[in-house]
């Protein structure tokens, strides 16, 4: 184990999480003097934890609280601050100010754009005046179908403001899978672009706006913003155009919501399925985004923080979330290898970040290319990593080439509670390979076969209490059936998340890789990032996807998919081989190596393991949902490889 970074002394008495921990010893007569200590004081009892919140916060809100957590049903169904009122856009400008600009934007063609706390407010309160116009209010469901754009933003903020749901996906998808999500909830207002651009390309997004109406017959308006302005603007008869929306001298208003009510509802990937529509709450969404962004994040008043997202992914929601502490969000539109990869770092410099964030595959991405900084990025304190487990070997060249003097926070959690569950905190060192910590109140730990927890062994990830963001319910999920299936089947009234992780005796997380997706020998499993680690250091590999089919004969085929820069040559084979055996087990050799010409990925950026096992395995019932997929063509040579042999049987 090595240590990478470890935190002054200065930057941990001046973050965050150190004045709430002297808070809470003030306040609750106790002597936490660790992150270990913190830690555990906040899953012993969650109702006093979450009130610490709330409380330190000094949350906005109308009523009174009748019961921090009313659990009368388990964990499906738990209430929260019963008895309350809350709004979560009025938390977003309660930090307003005129030091610093509340949203910078750019993307591939334009120059670095600042919108400032009063330009953001007016935008929204017109169109917040726009939407209560037209008869929208607490309930209605307003959909984007947007670029990252400030314009995004704004629409969420008004939403918000008015107690009506959010829901939103990115011009990259499909018109079907767009259908396939906003047609569960029915939208009542629709957000459009005219288009977008991608990798120097602009692409119009005017016939699909058109069938995406077609198929929404609840619309009562569409919004058009005309974005790329090469492009005619989108037109038709529900349309308002972004531009033409009516001024107003009206101050925006905040109608609070009972804090169990929805305010927004996310999708997971739906590549083999229908998308499950998640629902959170507005309470519990907004103390756990002050939790993970003042915290665990340590945004600060004005601090510009930018994580590469799209409207469709849930880091869109959580990044956003650093308005709630005050923090300068800056947003990014465009391919993040356009025209180079050193876009991203030339905005971290000309925005001065001082937290940068952005999908593993993305470092992994400049650490291959050997891309080299020529600048110092000299207020850049954090850099945040998430999508996918990042390599030992990205940890060290991230170090080595961003920066020595750097607080990497590897962030871990989904969709299904956007945010994190393990994270990063300001007490501990950071070690290659491993997040630091699980975060405040989240009760997690790795479960062995017999279902005990235990640490330093492999284990499922489970979460044995419930967190205020947890989903309050899947849209139009009868009986909480969808809900209960998809965590609380394998333990009863605990929350298994599909991830194989070790806890180790510090407190630190390793993810091995989803558990769905783990790879059994002969009976002892294998996370994939484990093969990953060692199969993609090798200078030759470009990607690569592993999947454990199993035979008739009750045996498992472990087989290993290459993409190469060149073709496959023998002696590379045996360097894959000798790699994964003396790295780790001969228990990782696998039984088949095949060159492939791309790796399939979920438009979030996430291998699609299950998708290729089932194809290889013959799985007919799980239709795979390419509208949903970032390059849906690659699928067809594993079709090709699984008819050729036969695989599935």
């Amino acid at each position: 184990m090595k240590t990478l970074w470890t935190p002054s002394s200065q930057f941990t008495l001046n973050s965050n999480m150190e004045e709430f921990r002297v808070w809470v010893n003030r306040q609750q007569k106790l002597n936490l003097s660790s992150y270990a200590e913190l830690y555990e004081w906040s899953i012993s009892d969650l109702s006093i934890f979450w009130k610490s919140i709330w409380d330190y916060f000094d949350i906005l809100h109308s009523g009174s609280i009748a019961k921090v957590l009313d659990l009368q049903t388990g964990m499906i169904g738990s209430k929260w601050f019963t008895g309350t009122q809350v709004n979560y856009a009025e938390h977003l400008f309660r930090r307003k100010n005129n030091l610093h600009p509340a949203i910078t934007f750019k993307n591939e063609n334009e120059e670095v754009v600042n919108i400032s706390w009063e330009t953001f407010e007016n935008e929204t309160a017109k169109l917040a005046h726009y939407y209560r116009f037209i008869g929208l209010g607490k309930g209605s469901r307003i959909a984007a179908f947007l670029p990252n754009i400030p314009e995004a933003i704004i629409a969420f903020a008004a939403c918000s403001s008015i107690g009506a749901i959010w829901t939103s996906c990115s011009p990259d998808f499909g018109t079907k899978s767009v259908v396939e999500r906003f047609s569960q909830i029915e939208p009542d207002l629709l957000l459009v672009a005219n288009g977008y651009q991608y990798n120097g390309k602009v692409f119009s997004k005017a016939a699909d706006n058109e069938a995406l109406i077609q198929e929404l017959p609840t619309l009562k308006k569409v919004v058009s913003v005309r974005y790329h302005k090469e492009l005619p603007a989108f037109e038709d008869s529900l349309t308002i155009s972004w531009n033409d929306l009516p001024s107003t001298s009206n101050k925006l208003e905040f109608t609070r919501l009972d804090f169990n009510d929805p305010l927004w509802v996310l999708y997971s990937s739906g590549t083999t399925g229908l998308p499950k529509a998640i629902t959170h709450s507005v309470g519990g969404t907004l103390l756990e985004h002050l939790k993970a962004l003042v915290f665990h994040q340590n945004v600060q008043l004005g601090d510009p923080f930018f994580w590469f997202s799209t409207t469709g992914w849930m880091m869109w929601n959580y990044a956003n979330a650093a308005l709630l502490a005050g923090g300068n969000v800056v947003i990014y539109d465009g391919s993040p290898s356009f025209p180079n990869l050193n876009c991203l770092w030339d905005l971290a410099d000309k925005t001065q970040l001082k937290h940068f964030g952005a999908g593993a595959s993305f470092y992994i991405s400049c650490m291959k290319a050997e891309i080299q900084l020529n600048r110092d990025l000299p207020l850049l304190e954090s850099l945040g990593s998430t999508g996918s487990p990042l390599t030992p070997e990205a940890f060290n060249w991230i170090y080595k080439t961003i920066k020595e003097d750097l607080w990497l926070i590897s962030l871990s959690g989904g969709t299904d509670i956007c945010s994190g569950f393990v994270g990063g905190n300001p007490y501990e060192p950071v070690i290659e390979g491993e997040i630091q910590c699980r975060m405040l109140g989240v009760d997690l730990q790795a479960f062995n076969g017999n279902g005990n927890p235990v640490l330093g062994e492999l284990g499922e990830m489970v979460i044995q209490q419930p967190m205020p963001s947890m989903p309050i319910y899947f849209w139009n999920d009868r009986e909480n059936e969808k809900y209960h299936s998809s965590y609380f089947e394998m333990y009863p009234g605990i929350w298994r998340h599909g991830d194989w992780i070790k806890i180790s005796d510090r407190g630190s997380v390793v993810i091995y890789g989803r558990s769905d997706s783990t790879l059994n020998r002969g009976g002892v499993r294998i996370g994939t990032s484990e093969v990953y680690n060692a199969v993609e250091s090798l200078p030759f590999v470009k990607d690569s996807i592993v999947v454990c089919i199993d035979q008739e004969n009750g045996n498992q085929q472990l087989i290993l998919f290459v993409q190469a820069h060149t073709d496959l040559k023998a002696e590379e084979i045996a360097s894959i081989k000798g790699a994964l055996r003396t790295q780790y087990s001969p228990r990782h050799v696998p039984d088949l190596i095949e060159q492939a010409p791309e790796i399939p990925y979920t438009i979030s950026g996430k291998k699609m393991e299950t998708a290729v096992k089932a194809i290889l395995s013959g799985n007919n019932k799980k239709k795979i949902a390419k509208d949903a997929m970032k390059n849906p063509d690659s699928l067809a040579f594993y079709q090709a490889w699984a008819a050729e042999n036969h695989t599935q049987k």
